[in-house]
Order: structure tokens, then sequence, then C-alpha cells
């Protein structure tokens, strides 16, 4: 993974854990799907798609990145 991605994930990571927008539930599916998408190497694109099902509160953690 480049350092341009991990730079973003542990920033994603960062706001999961510090949000009080997001329940346990959707912290841990969310961290879950991080995971996963890490393993796997997936496009950022598709990661995106998957925690914007989880909660719209991801649609203003990508655009504080400058991601989206």
């Amino acid at each position: 993974m480049s350092s341009h991605k991990h730079k973003h994930i542990a920033k994603i990571k960062d706001k999961i854990h510090s949000t009080t927008e997001l329940n346990e539930s959707q912290k841990s599916d969310s961290m879950k799907r991080i995971e996963e998408w890490v393993i796997e190497d997936k496009a950022f694109g598709m990661l995106e798609n998957e925690l914007l099902k989880i909660s719209f509160f991801f649609e203003e953690v990508f655009s504080e990145l400058g991601i989206k």
C-alpha cells in the first residue's frame, strides 16, 4: 500500500475512534471493512463505497481528507 493511502487510512481510523456520530456496531463494522480492504489491497474507491453504506459520516471525513 502506498504511503499516501496509508496516511488516509490512519486518519479515517482516528476519526472512527473519536466520533460520537457512529455507534459501536458501526465503528466495528467500519474497522472490519478497512482491515479487509487493506489485506485485499482493493481500489480506494471500493473502500469509500463500503464505508458510505455504513454512514453518511464518511462523506464528511472524505471531504476533510480531500478525497471527495
